[in-house]
């Protein structure tokens, strides 16, 4: 966020020394609390091991998982046959490293089958949780079903929180656009009112998202979001710290927003041409420092602080965050000036195009190496939820910069034209002399009447000065043209800012991919090959009769790949309206395990990181739909090794 000069020079040499040094505590305490992992953690071994039989009651339950992870007093649930808890006081991490969790059990536990229930925070602070189970002795009958031991997001939380991080992306760009384009280009109200919008909608999100991370994090509901226990808790970890430190970056920020469309806004004659330009170098560099810091509140708390060369990609991710921000922020304020109609010099809009140039050079730079960082190979790349996403997000930097290549068109072609100046006013027209007149003679006829009568007259006469400023605008041709094709931007950098929240909540394609390998290494390989299972199903209507191929790989415990192949009476794929797939294992009461399938191409769909806890015979149910009316459900048996 560039700030030009506003301040006095000695008020200045008293205020910034002290934001100086205040914002270089906040960089600071960010910088040296940011630990390097790998992205989103997965669990990739357990003692004693998933589905295993061990002879004595082991001492305690310890689990490795593929990063660090953020323990609470209840990441850790151990449930006998009968659904009660037998671990004995809290989780803890092992000899202090921070991929591991471990926690005590109690003495003297019968034999039977043990469930084991977990839930964690990523080191890039996505929350993540699981089960499995272990028996001592040998295996037995158990009222716990391991689905139900996993604690989910409330919905409600899950909905509020993705909305808030929307909200503080959209705010920062606007906040730090909104202020560059002020201090660079052109300041006015509109410009003002875009700034102070951006601040506003920052601080409100990273308000609310301090307040919901509790409850998003630990799966409770919105009826804990105030509870003072889990935001301390919150306030412990690295997200919360981050947070924190924006809000109170954000309140330094206020006092340059001040400056900015304040003090500096207004021409101070008093001041030599070299006080303002020392001003200006001194807010600059604050404003500066304001913009990384802020933008450091994501770089170190999110996916640029883990995985493989953390200390070079979180630096690169504060670039790319204040790339975008000046970028999109700026087209916002620019997009406001142009509606609003007010005064907008040729110089103006030049500046700001080379300055977005500038940023989507930054832009490009910055995301290639951030692509190759989180995605790592081609394969994850249209392979993963992250690499397909990422594809997305470039081809709409694509179409945006296709429309930024008219808006700089538009831009040579503009004019300044004669204007106004301020000290002289316009000649009034005859419909405001008759409006000036008709409210002068309402007013000395006195009484409350009258005096209704001119406001509603001084009213009208508003509404036609505000229509023939818009005719003014629009009879510009080059600028109505400019204005539409900014418009035009704007409407592509909201969908993009979407989409980059989502992948910010998405895991990255290589940390998928090395999460596989750890637990395909993990396993043992006791199967063969992949499980495969044909199902012939017949809803009784029209087209009603297929085939199902249902293939589970690597067809072991743990995490598989399910592959779900659909042909018509004819052999040939076929999508179905509905498409369900279940596992459960009836002799343990585990179940039913649904798979979440996404459709890949004609009549195939895929679940990728299906999880089985433990070995046996599992019953599949798959239930199709082939119309609105025309359903049914087969059963069939699948070995699992």
């Amino acid at each position: 966020m560039t700030i030009p000069t506003a301040l006095p020079a000695p008020t200045a040499r008293r205020v910034l020394p002290v934001l100086g040094t205040l914002l270089a505590a906040l960089l600071c305490a960010l910088t040296f609390g940011a630990t390097p992992a790998s992205a989103h953690a997965a669990l990739t071994s357990t003692d004693p091991a998933n589905g295993s039989v061990v002879q004595t009651a082991p001492q305690r339950i310890t689990l490795r998982f593929s990063e660090g992870v953020l323990l609470n007093a209840d990441s850790i649930r151990v449930l006998d046959p009968a659904g009660e808890r037998v671990e004995q006081g809290g989780p803890e991490h092992v000899d202090g490293k921070s991929d591991s969790a471990a926690v005590a059990l109690r003495a003297g536990l019968a034999n039977g089958t043990y469930t084991v229930a977990w839930q964690a925070v990523s080191a890039d602070s996505h929350p993540v949780a699981g089960a499995f189970t272990f028996s001592i002795g040998a295996p037995s009958k158990t009222t716990v079903k391991a689905t139900a031991t996993v604690t989910e997001v409330d919905p409600a939380v899950e909905v509020l929180y993705d909305a808030g991080r929307y909200a503080a992306y959209a705010g920062f760009v606007l906040l730090v656009g909104g202020c560059v384009f002020a201090g660079v280009c052109h300041s006015s109200r509109s410009v003002q009112r875009i700034a102070v919008g951006g601040w506003i909608t920052l601080f409100a999100s990273t308000a609310a998202l301090l307040l919901l991370r509790g409850a998003y994090t630990s799966g409770k509901g919105m009826g804990n979001v105030l509870d003072l226990t889990l935001l301390g808790d919150v306030l412990a970890t690295k997200p919360g710290a981050a947070l924190l430190s924006r809000l109170l970056l954000l309140s330094a920020a206020a006092v340059f927003l001040a400056v900015l469309f304040g003090s500096y806004a207004r021409e101070d004659d008093d001041r030599t041409r070299g006080e303002r330009r020392d001003v200006a170098y001194g807010l600059g560099i604050g404003g500066t420092v304001v913009a990384v810091g802020l933008a450091a509140t994501w770089a170190m708390a999110e996916h640029a602080s883990v995985g493989i060369q953390a200390w070079l990609a979180m630096p690169v991710d504060v670039v790319h965050l204040v790339a975008v921000a000046v970028w999109l922020g700026g087209l916002a304020a620019l997009l406001a000036t142009l509606r609003s109609g007010e005064p907008l010099r040729r110089a103006a809009v030049v500046r700001f195009s080379r300055l977005a140039f500038a940023s989507v050079c930054a832009l490009v730079a910055t995301g290639l190496y951030q692509s190759w960082r989180q995605v790592g190979s081609w394969d994850a790349l249209t392979g993963t939820s992250y690499g397909r996403w990422l594809l997305v997000k470039a081809g709409l930097v694509i179409v945006l910069v296709g429309v930024a290549y008219f808006s700089r068109r538009w831009t040579a072609r503009l004019t300044d034209g004669p204007e106004p100046r301020k000290t002289k006013s316009a000649r009034p027209t005859a419909q405001k002399v008759a409006a000036a007149q008709k409210v002068t003679a309402a007013a000395k006829g006195g009484g409350s009447d009258s005096a209704e009568r001119a406001a509603q007259l001084a009213r009208q006469r508003a509404a036609l000065e505000k229509a023939a400023g818009k005719r003014q605008r629009d009879a510009d041709e080059n600028r109505s043209g400019l204005r539409r094709s900014v418009g035009a931007e704007a409407a592509v950098a909201v969908v993009l800012l979407a989409v980059t929240t989502v992948l910010t909540g998405t895991q990255p394609g290589r940390a998928e991919a090395e999460q596989q390998r750890a637990a395909s290494g993990a396993a043992a390989p006791a199967a063969t090959g992949p499980a495969e299972v044909r199902v012939p199903y017949d809803t009784g209507g029209t087209n009603g009769r297929g085939t199902a191929r249902i293939t589970l790989d690597p067809g072991r415990s743990g995490r598989n790949t399910l592959d779900v192949a659909v042909t018509d009476a004819a052999g040939r794929p076929v999508d179905v309206p509905e498409l369900e797939v279940s596992f459960t294992e009836k002799a343990k009461e585990i179940g039913p395990l649904r798979a979440t399938l996404e459709r890949r191409s004609g009549g195939r769909w895929q679940a990728t990181g299906f999880q089985l806890p433990m070995a046996g015979e599992w019953q599949l149910s798959l239930t199709v739909r082939t119309s609105d009316i025309d359903q049914v459900t087969e059963i069939k048996n699948v070995k699992i090794n």
